[in-house]
């Protein structure tokens, strides 16, 4: 066990479970944070077309602006470099580089990719690069989206585009973020970009953004200069049921269903879950090898946690027919989510037990609170820091359970738009003050630089390596 700033009379978690190479990140996404939609050649986007919706956005919020990292990138990078992180995970978004979604390539675009790769690079940061986090051009939407097998073939060829103009420097990629999101909350719920609320167009597109990921995955393989480690990236929960009714406990299998292994099963190799088929009433439009293809191999498996889902069952609902309720007496972020580290290694153990991957990465875990910046200046999210420790603990006791986890990326670097909830919900280690693009390292990043630089003295840890099986 090591401490990290013993000046403070805190409890210091246990990370010493944690490999020498463990990878030290924070995470982000195009859409959220560059702003200048409308410069050097970007189309719009569904996010643009969706945040112009009456209601859709709290406050009619939109990423117009958000934090001006497209102009200020350099003042995020130095920012990394204070907190001492050894990599950043960040989304290309594809309608600056492929303003069509197809065809002509945007120089522009991949100029701005590209000057942030090389500085990364410069200052030791390792990038690593997520192609899809949501921003489909609005092109190809208007030709039918992610409903369409078209899209999926799209993405493969944009994803070709940025792995050979990236890839003799980037090592580590990302395909699709969070396929759950993009399907069920855009396409089944509404209430994300593109807003549908059609089940059978829910289950195409879910078909289609896993082609996306396994076509991705060979199209960056193959041009990439540099040998590739790519791995998916989705949002898990554990699924538990809120009584032992028989009916909710039926309930929590099919909420696993549709949260975890409607995508974990096709990854890999096992095809579509067919109890939730069956209850889904509607078939995934497969063709040929299209199971062989989303069973791509990869280097490793990308994990989103930010909570449990505590279930009822819910016939009259929507798919999955199962309704997640609050847990009496748990903390609660500023999202209305409990704060269940625990969730965290039992995710970990379950899935590695379960499906193997050769190597797992927290690519996202953080929290929202109502962050205040003090007389002082200084933002004292006390909340942040413990959710922050308290989930680093679980993944020092997920590898000393034998999990093969690689690393651990915080949402977010910076507080930034937050999809349909705007700029209500702050999330970074970073203050951002919206009116003025004022940039505060809050305490929670303080401790996270401070947790790194022990994890490093602690194990003599040397820079790290790609991440691959």
């Amino acid at each position: 066990m090591y401490t990290a700033r013993p000046e403070e009379n805190r409890p210091v978690p246990d990370l010493s479970k944690l490999p020498p190479d463990f990878v030290w990140g924070v995470a982000t996404a195009a859409y959220q944070i560059e702003g200048a939609v409308d410069v050097d050649g970007r189309s719009p986007s569904i996010w643009d077309t969706f945040s112009q919706v009456p209601g859709a956005v709290a406050n009619g919020d939109t990423g117009a602006v958000a934090c001006d990292h497209y102009h200020r990138w350099p003042e995020d990078v130095a920012l990394m470099r204070r907190l001492g992180v050894d990599a950043y995970r960040f989304s290309v978004a594809w309608p600056r580089v492929r303003p069509d979604g197809v065809g002509a390539v945007n120089p522009k675009g991949l100029d701005f990719y590209d000057r942030l790769v090389d500085t990364l690079l410069a200052t030791g940061i390792r990038p690593f690069v997520t192609l899809y986090h949501w921003d489909l051009p609005q092109a190809l939407q208007d030709r039918g989206g992610w409903p369409e097998r078209a899209t999926a073939e799209a993405f493969a060829d944009y994803a070709s585009v940025v792995a050979a103009r990236l890839g003799d420097r980037v090592a580590d990629w990302n395909t699709v973020n969070e396929p759950l999101c993009v399907s069920w909350i855009g396409h089944l719920e509404g209430r994300m970009a593109p807003g549908e609320r059609d089940l059978t167009r829910a289950v195409r597109t879910s078909h289609h953004v896993l082609l996306g990921h396994g076509l991705a995955t060979q199209a960056i393989r193959a041009a990439a200069a540099r040998p590739a480690s790519v791995g998916s990236v989705l949002n898990l929960s554990p699924c538990e049921p809120a009584t032992d009714r028989p009916e909710d406990v039926a309930a929590a299998r099919r909420m696993d269903g549709h949260v975890n292994r409607w995508w974990l099963d096709p990854l890999h190799g096992r095809g579509y879950p067919a109890d939730m088929v069956a209850a889904y009433g509607v078939e995934p439009p497969v063709r040929g090898d299209d199971l062989a293809v989303i069973a791509t191999p990869t280097d490793f498996l990308g994990v989103n946690y930010y909570f449990r889902q505590v279930v009822v069952d819910d016939p009259d609902g929507p798919p999955p027919y199962a309704r997640q309720v609050p847990v009496p007496g748990s903390v609660e972020t500023a999202m209305g989510w409990e704060m269940y580290p625990a969730g965290l290694e039992q995710l970990l153990v379950a899935v590695s037990e379960e499906y193997a991957p050769a190597r797992i990465i927290v690519t996202e875990s953080g929290s929202a609170w109502p962050d205040e910046v003090g007389p002082d200046g200084a933002v004292e999210d006390k909340e942040r820091t413990d959710h922050l420790e308290r989930h680093l603990e679980a993944c020092a006791s997920a590898v000393a359970r034998g999990v093969p986890l690689a690393g651990y990326f915080v949402w977010s670097l910076l507080d930034n738009f937050e999809w349909a909830y705007g700029y209500d919900k702050r999330f970074g280690l970073v203050h951002v003050d919206y009116p003025t693009q004022r940039r505060t390292v809050k305490a929670s990043g303080l401790r996270y630089a401070d947790l790194i630089r022990a994890h490093q003295r602690h194990t003599g840890s040397a820079e790290a390596v790609p991440v691959r099986g």
